[in-house]
């Protein structure tokens, strides 16, 4: 295994592409990327529909591959590692947020939050940790025990946003986190992260098409076409 560069990159993408092969030819999906992300960056990544936004994200959190090239994160080689040590990698250090919140319809706003703790520690008790992590989401409590279908699309990101912070990640990734939000309410998530981003030194990287979301970011990486313009 190469060593990394020693810039201190918690994710550095080396001359990587991405290429899926389908029945009416390959579609590179990323063509030759290189960039270096770092602690406490909060980056936003914007491009048209195809562009490449969201293979990008998913090199970034262990759900793929790259087809070639080298993909770094915390300073090891991804393609390098098992599939249990790439789980791992996921669950401890990188967290996770989702357009469509992506939380489980039969779980309460308090066992979504636990869920993935128990994935880690496998402590069925509801720990304190969980409900700090909901508290400091500015959730109200009487909505811990609200199931997802009774909340709002505002807080059942904040909820969404309260499980990926739970195992106390480095990395955030989140995929289009205002999308589904009105305006007011997408700003006040945004105002979120930027303070996890501030005051507990989360690496933030953002998929958005949203130009005023994206002011919220340090830099913006443009892609097009699989390539970094």
């Amino acid at each position: 295994m190469s060593a990394p560069p020693g810039d201190e990159a918690i994710i550095q993408f080396r001359d990587v592409t991405k290429i899926y092969p389908l029945p009416g030819g390959d579609v590179v999906a990323l063509d030759h990327v290189s960039i270096s992300l770092y602690p406490g960056d909060f980056i936003a990544i914007m491009g048209p529909s195809g562009s490449g936004k969201s293979t990008l994200l998913n090199l970034m959190g262990c759900l793929d591959t790259p087809t070639s090239g080298t993909l770094f994160i915390k300073g090891k080689d991804v393609s390098s590692m098992t599939d249990e040590e790439q789980t791992g990698l996921r669950r401890d250090h990188i967290g996770f947020i989702f357009q469509q919140f992506n939380l489980i319809p039969l779980l309460s706003a308090l066992e979504n939050v636990q869920y993935p703790l128990i994935l880690k520690t496998g402590d069925r008790t509801c720990s304190l940790q969980c409900v700090e992590v909901l508290r400091s989401m500015d959730l109200e409590e009487h909505l811990f025990t609200h199931k997802p279908s009774e909340l709002s699309g505002g807080q059942q990101q904040r909820v969404a946003i309260a499980r990926a912070l739970v195992n106390d990640p480095e990395i955030l990734l989140a995929d289009e986190p205002t999308g589904n939000l009105d305006t007011k309410t997408g700003t006040a998530i945004m105002d979120l992260l930027k303070d996890l981003n501030e005051k507990k030194g989360k690496t933030i990287i953002m998929v958005t098409h949203d130009p005023g979301v994206a002011k919220f970011a340090h830099r913006i990486i443009r892609i097009v076409d699989g390539k970094i313009s």
